[in-house]
């Protein structure tokens, strides 16, 4: 079917970047775009009006991490202060010798009986992504059944996926006094890695090409060497981006560097791993950042020269109390920006705000981290991150995945005149705007609505699911806290306060 779409704003692209026309059209068939102009003359099969809307790309979302997120809920304004402000170690190392209850994500191997909270983990994702506008997403590395569940979701809403089961040569835990512990089982990390392959082999391309793989080494300093080289390897060989979390923690620095004497980017560099499709997770700490007051710092030339692309996830980030040093640096050595919502909420629009505002405010220069350049690292910058040149534009020969987006409010007064739309979702803008969502030159979502996805229910399930989470969390936590002490109410409830008056 032959699909017209005109009527509103147009983020077309040409000479290398995202041009912004009024009026113009965008025309496509099947997964593939025919024509963004002015008038296209052929015949049609169909119109869809985007009057008041603006026509864009789909949102490329490269970094996640599934499910509805009800551990990370417990970090915000609270956390340990001998975990630097990482928000991985409060919410995801559990006392030795247990696991996080209730979590799909540390399912054991052979566990069964938890196929509707897979299915939940999965679900809510995917929806969550969709009505966000995000039609290609990465997810960062976990476990194979969660791969599954979510590989199920993406082909029945249609939203493109990067997938793969993600491992490593360890983890780490909490001891008997509550301190971090890494446990290392090599042996382990390489049948995890043969298991992501095979993965990889089976399902890559499924569903015409929403799944695609990615090669997935969980953190930089709970992975050896060995499957480091193994992984670039295989990416080599197999023609696969890959994913890590690396420069995003204080702790993980000072790992690396006193097991190897080389930051992680001098690591990566080592094992040539640095280039465009590297999507190093955060790269916010680099031995170039001032928090880390490492002599002859070169990190960030090192990742400029090599293309290499960071997943900014801007909200996560600042909400403990980290930044993108400076964004205009980045940018002028090279660095591809793309972003990532990691946690909650995973609403693009948000994410470009953030990542504009405070973009200036460490660069000094209002004029850095433009509407512009947050919208291109929420699309382009995704796509070069995954070596496609078929993504994150409207083009033709493009594939065809476009979001409308509605530009009145909605009933309020939020948007005010519109002048330039790009601006004014960048500043006003939330992913609730999101009207419509094409993604392989099929409707998704239309009116804010998913077909078959009942969003009042989902929510509801993932209500409940958060109360069991919280309930159990003194079972796993390393120093035995209740989820009051972990994260203590905003206020202190009436009922505290009762007890102890009493």
């Amino acid at each position: 079917m032959r699909t017209r779409i005109c009527g509103g704003w147009v983020v077309g692209f040409g000479a290398g970047e995202h041009r912004l026309d009024r009026g113009h059209e965008v025309v496509f068939e099947g997964d593939n775009i025919l024509y963004v102009g002015p008038k296209f003359e052929g015949s049609v099969d169909r119109k869809i009006d985007a009057t008041g809307q603006l026509v864009a790309p789909g949102f490329i979302d490269a970094h996640v991490h599934s499910g509805h997120r009800a551990s990370h809920r417990l970090i915000s304004d609270a956390g340990r202060g001998d975990y630097f402000g990482q928000p991985f170690f409060e919410i995801s190392v559990p006392k030795e010798g247990t696991r996080i209850g209730g979590d799909v994500r540390y399912l054991r191997p052979d566990e069964t009986g938890m196929e509707a909270e897979l299915e939940l983990h999965a679900l809510y994702t995917v929806a969550e992504l969709l009505r966000n506008g995000v039609t290609t997403f990465v997810e960062y590395g976990s476990q194979l059944r969660i791969q599954d569940a979510l590989m199920a979701q993406c082909l029945a809403l249609g939203v493109r996926g990067y997938l793969g089961p993600g491992y490593d040569s360890g983890r780490w835990v909490g001891d008997e006094q509550g301190r971090l512990k890494r446990v290392v089982n090599e042996e382990n990390g390489r049948k995890e890695f043969a298991g992501a392959l095979k993965w990889i082999e089976r399902h890559d391309g499924a569903g015409s090409g929403l799944i695609r793989g990615i090669l997935v080494p969980r953190e930089l300093e709970t992975c050896s060497l060995d499957l480091l080289r193994m992984t670039r390897e295989k990416a080599d060989e197999m023609k696969l981006p890959m994913a890590t979390h690396a420069a995003y923690s204080i702790i993980e620095f000072y790992e690396v560097v006193r097991e190897h004497r080389r930051t992680p980017i001098e690591l990566l560099d080592g094992l040539e791993m640095l280039r465009p499709t590297m999507n190093i997770g955060h790269g916010n700490l680099p031995a170039d950042s001032v928090r880390l007051n490492y002599p002859g710092a070169r990190d960030l030339k090192l990742m400029g020269a090599a293309g290499v692309s960071i997943s900014h996830c801007a909200i996560n980030i600042v909400r403990r109390a980290r930044v993108l040093d400076h964004w205009q640096r980045y940018k002028e050595l090279g660095i591809n920006i793309a972003l990532g919502s990691d946690t909650y909420p995973r609403d693009m629009m948000l994410n470009m705000r953030t990542a504009s505002y405070h973009g200036k405010v460490m660069s000094h220069n209002y004029k850095a981290a433009t509407a512009a350049e947050v919208f291109s690292a929420a699309t382009l910058g995704g796509a070069r991150s995954l070596g496609r040149d078929d993504l994150g534009r409207l083009a033709a020969g493009a594939r065809a995945d476009v979001i409308l987006v509605d530009l009145s409010g909605k009933g309020t007064l939020r948007m005010g005149p519109v002048r330039d739309p790009v601006k004014t979702i960048v500043e006003c803008g939330v992913g609730d705007d999101v009207d419509t969502v094409i993604v392989a030159g099929e409707v998704r979502m239309q009116n804010g609505r998913i077909p078959g996805v009942d969003l009042g229910a989902l929510r509801s399930r993932a209500q409940e699911a958060g109360e069991r989470i919280w309930a159990n969390w003194h079972a796993s936590d390393p120093l035995g806290r209740s989820h009051e002490e972990v994260c203590p109410w905003s206020f202190c409830p009436a009922s505290y306060r009762d007890d102890d008056a009493q």
